[in-house]
């Protein structure tokens, strides 16, 4: 059931942020007149194709990219799923048939891994500790040279936490293997270069960054083999077959310019929010808060906490009656009974797992607006922590 409360405050914008009015006005002319297919050799055509030519060039120039290495895909799902099998595929033949990923990543990869479960490739899930990194050591010890994919997360979707890529990119090619990235949590929160971080395949999503949905990336270093996920025409370069969506692409181009132009800005400001946020929960009040993940390296926008005595879906119910829109974990796992698998891999304890709440801040989000979802929160926490008897005599 929908709230009624009027002033609702936004912050779960890792789940999905809303369009910029700029990129709005940049796929418009692709849903009214500008109709063409972008494979049609007329002046149709060829003006959505200069638009996807466009945004293609807007897209790698945020992570350093080469323009002819990005494929875009209907979602950063699908770029994650065409990532790990068509590696697998394009790596059939050269006796490489295993993947390790890590236990923290999105259920985009480890969905698609343990699909790959039921044939012959071996999966192994390195896990995390209470930091929210994954453990280096048993990296190291998991890949060997049957090893034909690394896949771990750039920045985790729960807690924020950012991982050592350029480590994980050196240990998985000391061993031949190549190395994937799901940035979908990065993109626009931090500078991304691809050359840095060693990464061979990287996922992007544009609605994540103030774009549409609908529009994924996926970043293939020249040269990587792989097969196609949806076969047909010759679109993406044989790699994503099927009529481009225009529109959202054009969105996804102009949304990545103006994540480069804004991004110090942004974050300098949202991580100060944050803070404001943390501080107020964690030590300004006797509720009993833990915060799950490192305090630093994490992107500035994402807050996991736990509120203990209180359960997480409870207090989600309570704070969306008072107008505050939060999480409980990834939008994806929405409605499911089970805990946390992020936070589980972390190993923390299953009340803390739980009784845990994702903040995660934007663009739009204010100073006025955090105070006020403080109070609510701390009022809201005080209500369910109260016991049946004391509420059953209210």
């Amino acid at each position: 059931m929908l709230s009624r409360v009027v002033n609702r405050i936004y912050l779960d914008h890792a789940a999905s942020t809303p369009l910029d009015p700029e990129v709005l006005d940049a796929m418009l002319p692709y849903l009214r007149g500008e109709f063409g297919n972008a494979s049609s050799v007329h002046g149709f055509g060829q003006r959505a194709r200069g638009a996807i030519d466009e945004a293609r060039v807007q897209v790698a120039a945020l992570i350093g990219a080469r323009d002819s290495e990005i494929v875009f895909t209907g979602s950063g799902t699908e770029a994650d799923n065409l990532a790990i099998i068509g590696v697998m595929h394009g790596r059939s033949g050269d006796g490489r048939r295993n993947v390790v990923v890590s236990a923290i990543e999105h259920h985009a990869i480890l969905n698609t891994v343990k699909a790959l479960d039921r044939g012959q490739p071996q999966v192994t899930r390195v896990a995390g500790d209470e930091s929210g990194r994954i453990d280096l050591a048993r990296l190291t010890e998991a890949v060997d040279d049957q090893t034909a994919l690394v896949s771990v997360m750039l920045a985790n979707n729960e807690t924020g936490v950012i991982q050592n890529v350029p480590e994980v990119a050196r240990i998985a090619k000391a061993k031949g293997a190549l190395v994937h990235t799901d940035a979908v949590q990065a993109l626009g929160k931090f500078p991304l270069d691809v050359n840095r971080l060693g990464v061979d395949l990287m996922t992007l999503s544009a609605h994540k960054i103030y774009g549409p949905k609908g529009a994924g990336v996926l970043y293939v270093r020249s040269g990587t083999r792989m097969s196609a996920l949806v076969r047909g025409g010759a679109q993406e370069r044989n790699r994503r077959a099927g009529t481009e969506n225009v529109a959202a692409i054009a969105g996804f181009g102009k949304a990545a310019e103006l994540a480069d132009a804004r991004m110090a800005g942004d974050m300098i400001r949202i991580a100060l929010l944050r803070d404001r946020l943390e501080s107020a929960l964690i030590d300004g009040t006797d509720i009993t808060v833990r915060r799950n993940g490192l305090a630093t390296d994490r992107i500035a926008s994402t807050s996991n906490l736990s509120f203990l005595g209180v359960s997480g879906e409870d207090l989600l119910v309570a704070l969306d009656l008072e107008g505050i829109a939060v999480s409980t974990g990834a939008a994806c796992a929405a409605g499911s009974p089970e805990p946390s698998h992020v936070l589980k891999a972390m190993g923390l304890a299953r009340e803390r797992v739980n009784s845990s709440i994702r903040f995660s801040l934007g663009r739009s989000t204010t100073a006025e607006e955090i105070d006020r979802a403080v109070a609510i929160v701390k009022a809201a926490v005080a209500r369910l922590r109260r016991t049946p008897l004391e509420r059953k005599h209210r």
